[in-house]
């Protein structure tokens, strides 16, 4: 592995000092543009950043005495100079690109630090893969710290993954340069519970002085929560309305809001400070899941940025919500996300607040990026084969191999079927009587088939279930090895033999998602590394993407980024009802649950 080096503080403090004074000159100089100081919470017209060696070193009404005859002068006037963006939660894998590709994506947008959770490809490859993105991320020219999954799997005893991350991983992991902390502890009720992996896992990352990673998807707020955050959990993503913000920060946690491709949760909680008023230093924006079509043809941080802005929120506290305040959580407030002396020079800069047209990008004092073009280079990995050999299936599958077995001499059964809500992670636990034929079960209306295929250790495991809310119609299939977070190989479909096929293209190409209508395939997004990313260029990857939706589209869904709520169907940890490879999870009660029930 290369790295790519940037000097910490103590090795330029003394060149920082002496450039502040005078004394020597300065690489850098925006000059005469209006400094956004996310730390006082104001826009100061005519003022002048001075960088040395990728860091700032002076800001003020005045650098001209920072200015050499080989200093560089970016004419800043007219324009406000704000930091780069930080996302505080967020997982690569998501946007089906690796790190370098993912870095390439967002560079442009203005993201110039990530904080990311590697914990899909912790499911897949261990902590060899984590390890892997964690090497990839160093590379990049710009930030991206990892955090260490914390949950492979999610939940222990209701799902199999193709690996397990232990207390002794984590305590490993802490060691690495690129570290951060611990990933979103999703094992909320073993939290709960005081389940000594989970407690010793939060206990590994506080020893090393790094910051836990949570994730409360539950709607109850009482002795459950504060058994949850008494165990470490520093912040929390899984809100999705008022009364959810405010009750973390209330207890000490930080709130985040995320807006990703599928999940639309700030509107909701942004209220807690546009019109309850509580203080905005403890909430953090973030996107948590941006599949590449949304990362090439919407933006990044800076969509979350200006949606925060169109739902009330003052532009000013925004950005504090996407720079200072992630800074802080994670310890890193004298490194980076503001415009001060010794912070990384990491600057946009643009001619609107709310808007935010992100005109030039600057990370580590390099121009990164001009309206809209990534001006430099971002480092891959050698990915090994075998990270790219990881869908292994035991045999052709057959439409046989997707038929849903009613009850002995039944006509008709009452299916528990998954509901499908748009725009959010948790779904809803649905009864919907079903049809027999010839003693198989039928789909009906609005309800299709869901099924899981064991594709980690080739044991011919298929779960078969029901799901409703995507409107497919005709004889479809949409298979995906991105399935939250075992990630083993999710097929919705109306029509047996349309599962079969997408599975098995599957299997064929290595991993990825497939779209099937009688016979014939609409669209294949190949993702060979893990059945999780491509290494291929974002661009290209969110044409293939594209298609996907539109293939969808095609075969009657119109929910938005319905892609996102398929990947979501196995993530037993998100209420209210999952499948996994052990069967149907009420993840209410964190129970399996027969697919029938009787009938009345």
């Amino acid at each position: 592995m290369t790295s790519s080096f940037f000097p910490s503080w103590p090795d330029v403090a003394a060149h920082l000092v002496a450039v502040a004074a005078g004394r020597a000159p300065a690489d850098l100089v925006f000059r005469g543009g209006t400094w956004v100081n996310v730390h006082s919470r104001e826009a100061l017209p005519d003022h002048d950043i001075a960088v040395a060696k990728g860091r700032i070193a002076f800001a003020g009404p005045d650098a001209s005495h920072c200015i050499g005859p080989d200093t560089q002068i970016v004419e800043a006037r007219g324009r406000y100079m704000i930091p780069g963006l930080c996302d505080g939660h967020m997982h690569i894998e998501s946007g089906m690109l690796t790190p370098a590709e993912f870095a390439r994506a967002v560079i442009p947008h203005g993201t110039t630090t990530m904080f990311t959770d590697p914990h899909e490809i912790a499911n897949v490859l261990g902590l060899e893969g984590v390890r892997m993105m964690h090497d990839e991320a160093l590379m990049q020219p710009v930030n991206i710290f990892t955090q260490m999954p914390s949950c492979a799997p999610s939940a222990p005893g209701l799902e199999t993954t193709g690996y397990e991350i232990t207390a002794e991983d984590v305590a490993e992991a802490m060691n690495w340069p690129g570290i951060i902390g611990l990933g979103e502890m999703m094992n909320f009720p073993g939290v709960a519970a005081g389940d000594a992996q989970m407690l010793a896992e939060i206990a590994a990352t506080q020893r090393a002085g790094k910051t836990v990673g949570g994730h409360y998807a539950s709607p109850h707020l009482g002795t459950d929560f504060a058994a949850y955050v008494a165990g470490g959990p520093a912040d929390d993503h899984e809100g999705t309305c008022e009364a959810d913000a405010i009750a973390r920060v209330r207890q000490g946690m930080r709130a985040m809001l995320r807006l990703g491709s599928a999940w639309y949760d700030v509107k909701a909680q942004i209220t807690a400070i546009t019109e309850k008023g509580l203080d905005p230093r403890n909430f953090i924006l973030c996107t948590d899941d941006c599949h590449s079509g949304t990362l090439v043809n919407e933006g990044h941080m800076n969509r979350v940025l200006r949606h925060a802005i169109a739902c009330g929120c003052d532009p000013l506290v925004a950005l504090q919500m996407a720079t200072i305040n992630t800074a802080t959580h994670f310890g890193l407030e004298r490194e980076l996300g503001s415009l001060t002396p010794g912070r990384r020079a990491d600057v946009i800069l643009t001619s609107d607040l709310a808007t935010l047209p992100i005109e030039q990008v600057w990370a580590r004092g390099v121009l990164v990026a001009q309206d809209g073009q990534c001006l430099v280079e971002c480092p891959h990995l050698d990915w090994p084969d075998h990270a790219r050999s990881t869908v292994r299936v035991k045999k052709a599958l057959t439409g046989a191999d997707f038929a849903v077995r009613a009850p002995e001499g039944a006509n008709a059964v009452l299916a528990n079927v998954i509901g499908v809500v748009e725009n959010q992670a948790p779904t809803k636990a649905l009864q919907v009587a079903l049809s027999v034929r010839d003693g198989l079960v039928e789909t009906q209306g609005d309800v299709c088939q869901i099924a899981l295929v064991e594709r980690h250790r080739a044991t011919g495991g298929v779960t078969n279930a029901f799901v409703s809310g995507f409107g497919y119609r005709g004889r479809m299939a949409m298979a995906s090895t991105v399935a939250h977070d075992s990630h083993h190989m999710i097929v919705v479909g109306t029509d047996r033999d349309q599962m079969a096929l997408a599975a098995n293209r599957l299997a064929q190409v290595g991993g990825g998602i497939t779209v099937f209508r009688d016979g014939e395939e609409l669209a294949l997004v190949e993702l060979p590394i893990a059945g999780l990313m491509s290494d291929s260029p974002a661009a290209q990857v969110a044409a293939k993407a594209e298609r996907m939706v539109q293939a969808m589209i095609q075969c009657g869904c119109t929910l938005n980024n319905a892609y996102m709520q398929h990947s979501l169907l196995a993530l037993v940890v998100i209420p209210e009802l999952r499948i996994s490879d052990k069967g149907l999870i009420d993840v209410r009660t964190f129970r399996e649950i027969p697919v029938f029930e009787p009938l009345s």
